[in-house]
């Protein structure tokens, strides 16, 4: 039987183009080099890989991510997750009405079975890290973003 039920929103305003964000959002294998948290990601086959993520609490979560939908014109991509958390994660990039570029994180997953132990954590300290995690990886994004222009 799954473990609890975690739902994530997160939004980055970030100062560049959004093609530019899209690309960064859309290229998976690149993400342990910006973001820090995202230990490692190799590639299984076209539409799948595994990774290794580990925020400030010491547990490694392993993950197989599955592609769903990566529509890069539409900004939207979307992956399925499997092992630790089963589930699923996507972003959504749209520019926003002072032409910002806006990312959206929305993430619906539950905690493996065998994790329901470290799950019992007071969801308010799975809540936190889980932002510090994604303050991390909106920094990342930009420095990233910056490099590649």
């Amino acid at each position: 039987m799954p473990g609890p039920r975690f739902v994530f929103h997160h939004e980055w305003v970030l100062d560049a183009p959004r093609d530019a964000v899209v690309a960064a959002l859309a290229d998976i294998e690149g993400y342990p080099r910006w973001w820090p948290q995202i230990r490692s990601l190799e590639r299984i086959d076209e539409t799948s890989g595994r990774g290794r993520i580990r925020s400030a609490l010491p547990l490694t979560l392993h993950l197989v991510l599955t592609r769903e939908i990566e529509d890069r014109e539409g900004g939207h991509l979307r992956v399925r997750l499997d092992g630790d958390l089963e589930g699923w994660a996507e972003w959504t990039i749209s520019r926003d009405p002072q032409g910002a570029c806006r990312a959206t994180f929305d993430q619906d997953v539950r905690v493996a079975a065998r994790w329901s132990r470290a799950a019992t954590l007071s969801p308010a300290v799975l809540r936190a890290n889980h932002a510090w995690m994604m303050r991390q990886g909106r920094r990342g994004l930009a420095r990233e973003i910056t490099r590649r222009r």
